[in-house]
């Protein structure tokens, strides 16, 4: 199969979940012996991994321009996956158009519309309704889920929403969480003596984790350091804006370092992660990496939402700020209870994020619709119905974009 992927931004593994999540479908893709191909209108940036080093083939295309219809025309991928719905939104009836037969799915990386709607609330300072949820947003993401023949969701609380709250066809979706590496064995990892400081990590772009970092310096971390005065907090994440860096202060042991090259090697330095997210959606890779460097954790139910199985927490989960600061300062002093929390990662990992059953399952899918595609789009009418109308619009918008620029130019 040839594989076209159209991404939102170039891949940053090492700045985000979401592109250390792309590069993992990627590489997935690879290892089936699959072409892979990715293409993006999006600015290059200086922390994009080099695909051509892993083998891929990277490709510019443009907005509302015909010059896409040319190179998908010519690509004839098998397989279209669109990161993030605005992409289907802009892309889709091209691929549609052109290259009919191929598969196109979508990867949601979040729900954009719950995050924007727990965000809206957040601001108003009261609780998530059914009503914010019924959103434009909402509208406009749905109809990408349907007008592809496969969406990767890729917690399993998004998923019973879509299909509880909205009645998504179960066959429209596909459970995709992080494709892991393998965990490294507790005894390579750095011992709770050998560790010092907390960590929070997070791309400063990401609302939900500036939020976070305002609320550490606000509320959290005095309190935290009133009972561990010659503590650290090592504050990590790419893109961080002014507003950030002003924040960083020695003598309060809150320092905002910014840019890690090694996520990772800092997480195993620090002896606890904390995560306060407020809201967002999606799940956390900076959690992942947590216990995948066997340092534990003190998150949110927001924080946790989608990765919490039968087996406990590797650290406590809380909103309330009192429990939140005892259970950090708790995992940060008391070498048993960080011990009891670090063993319980891998039994997580293991349940959550088992990666052969999740490379399986979405290979599985996708063999599945390329085997008969018209008998499954036989089955989303109204898939059909959006595709004819709803995209429509945007098809006359695109090319009347163009054909102004070309005036313009």
């Amino acid at each position: 199969m040839k594989i076209l992927a159209i991404g939102y931004v170039w891949p940053e593994p090492n700045s985000s979940a979401a592109g250390k999540h792309m590069l993992s479908l990627l590489s997935l893709f690879d290892s089936q012996g699959w072409q892979v191909h990715f293409a993006s209108p999006a600015q290059r940036s200086a922390h994009q991994i080099d695909l051509t080093d892993l083998g891929f083939m990277e490709h510019e295309i443009s907005l509302n321009c015909s010059s896409f219809d040319d190179f998908i025309s010519t690509l004839a991928p098998d397989l279209v996956i669109f990161d993030r719905f605005m992409l289907e939104e802009q892309f889709g009836w091209r691929v549609a158009k052109h290259c009919p037969g191929a598969i196109r799915i979508l990867d949601t990386e979040d729900l954009h519309f719950l995050r924007n709607a727990r965000h809206a609330a957040h601001k108003q300072k009261r609780q998530l309704t059914q009503s914010d949820l019924q959103s434009d947003m909402a509208a406009r993401e749905i109809a990408a889920i349907y007008r592809c023949d496969l969406s990767l969701i890729i917690s399993d609380y998004e998923l019973s929403l879509l299909k509880n709250t909205f009645s998504v066809p179960e066959q429209l979706l596909s459970h995709t969480p992080f494709i892991l590496p393998a965990s490294k064995e507790s005894s390579s990892l750095p011992s709770f003596q050998q560790r010092f400081g907390f960590i929070s990590i997070g791309n400063f772009r990401h609302e939900p984790n500036w939020d976070a970092v305002l609320w550490l310096k606000q509320e959290i971390w005095p309190a935290i350091r009133k009972q561990l005065p010659q503590a650290e907090l090592h504050i990590y994440g790419a893109y961080p804006p002014p507003k950030a860096t002003q924040l960083h202060n020695k003598q309060q042991g809150f320092l905002v370092k910014g840019w890690v090259e090694d996520a990772e090697e800092a997480m195993s330095a620090a002896r606890v992660c904390l995560a306060p997210l407020r809201f967002g959606a999606g799940i956390k890779g900076k959690l992942t990496e947590a216990m995948q460097c066997g340092t534990p954790s003190v998150t949110t139910p927001i924080g946790a939402e989608g990765m919490q199985g039968t087996c406990p927490w590797p650290g406590v989960v809380s909103d309330n700020i009192a429990d939140f600061v005892n259970a950090a300062v708790s995992l940060y002093s008391d070498q048993l209870a960080w011990d009891k929390a670090q063993q319980q990662a891998p039994l997580l990992l293991a349940e959550k994020f088992d990666r052969s059953t999740i490379t399986k399952d979405l290979v599985d899918r996708i063999t599945s619709i390329q085997a008969d595609l018209n008998a499954h789009r036989m089955t989303n009418f109204t898939g059909k119905m959006l595709m004819h109308h709803s995209m429509k619009s945007t098809q006359y918008m695109a090319q009347w974009i163009e054909a102004k620029n070309k005036v313009s130019q």
